[in-house]
């Protein structure tokens, strides 16, 4: 069985980050962030310790970044 490495919001904001997504709006428990040349818009949890593995994989893939296995 494959271990999954665990991200916390933190951290993807971070990756987000490095890949040029800025927080457009942040509310409640949740920031949105934006590309300046990809479209569309992505959703973080925050701030929260341990994301769920598929809540992950659905941020990187909407990010469009290759998530390492």
């Amino acid at each position: 069985m494959k271990t999954v490495k665990t991200y916390s919001s933190t951290e993807i904001l971070r990756i987000l980050k490095k890949n040029g997504w800025t927080i457009k709006n942040q509310e409640g428990s949740h920031a949105q962030l934006t590309h300046p040349v990809k479209s569309g818009k992505v959703t973080v949890p925050h701030p929260r310790k341990d994301l769920d593995p598929k809540t992950v994989r659905s941020i990187f893939k909407q990010a469009g970044i290759l998530m390492k296995e």
